[in-house]
């Protein structure tokens, strides 16, 4: 899944204030109406009450800022990858909201099938799943999360406004509509 967003932006999108080192700043995802695109928006969390997403929210979470470093490559961030958004979301500086950690927990499920993470089994209390990254080492602990149909459906429809919505079948052109009468000879002409 490759989504294409702008990185942590450096002021807010509330009062146009620039973040400071450390202040916590709260992001959102957010389907951009009439349109497949995703925006994100970075604001103080002290504003996130006067934010108006412009459409529907697919998750937020918040993060202490940290600014970009001289020569980091702005535009190799601009690509919002499954694994960068599970980095993101399960950063420990990252407080969690109810739709970011069924997120994180589906994200996990999916990169894990694709080896990017590896199961180390439940802490010792069973409550929360370790994984580690392959490529970093770096573990991670996240919610374990019961996958019933429940937990499937609230994630298909936070994934449907993030992919956009599943089409529905079109009859293939062999086969004739419901509605459509069955063909006959032509009627005799008078």
């Amino acid at each position: 899944m490759d989504l294409n967003l702008q990185p942590l932006a450096t002021a807010c999108h509330v009062t146009g204030e620039p973040f400071a080192d450390g202040v916590r700043v709260a992001s959102f995802l957010v389907s951009t109406p009439g349109s497949a695109d995703i925006a994100r928006f970075d604001l103080l969390e002290s504003a996130a009450s006067q934010f108006q997403a412009p459409g529907p929210v697919i998750c937020r979470w918040v993060q202490p800022f940290k600014p970009r470093k001289a020569g980091e490559n702005a535009d190799r961030t601009l690509k919002l990858t499954a694994e960068s958004l599970f980095l993101t979301l399960a950063d420990p500086t990252t407080e969690p909201t109810e739709e970011s950690t069924r997120l994180l927990q589906f994200l996990a499920l999916m990169l894990e099938r694709k080896k990017i993470l590896r199961p180390k089994g439940l802490t010792a209390d069973g409550a929360r799943q370790r994984l580690e990254h392959a490529r970093s080492k770096q573990m991670f602990e996240i919610p374990a999360a019961e996958l019933s149909p429940e937990f499937f459906v609230q994630v298909q429809e936070q994934l449907s406004v993030l992919v956009g919505p599943k089409k529905s079948a079109e009859p293939r052109p062999t086969e004739a509509p419901p509605e459509a009468p069955a063909e006959s000879s032509p009627a005799p002409q008078a």
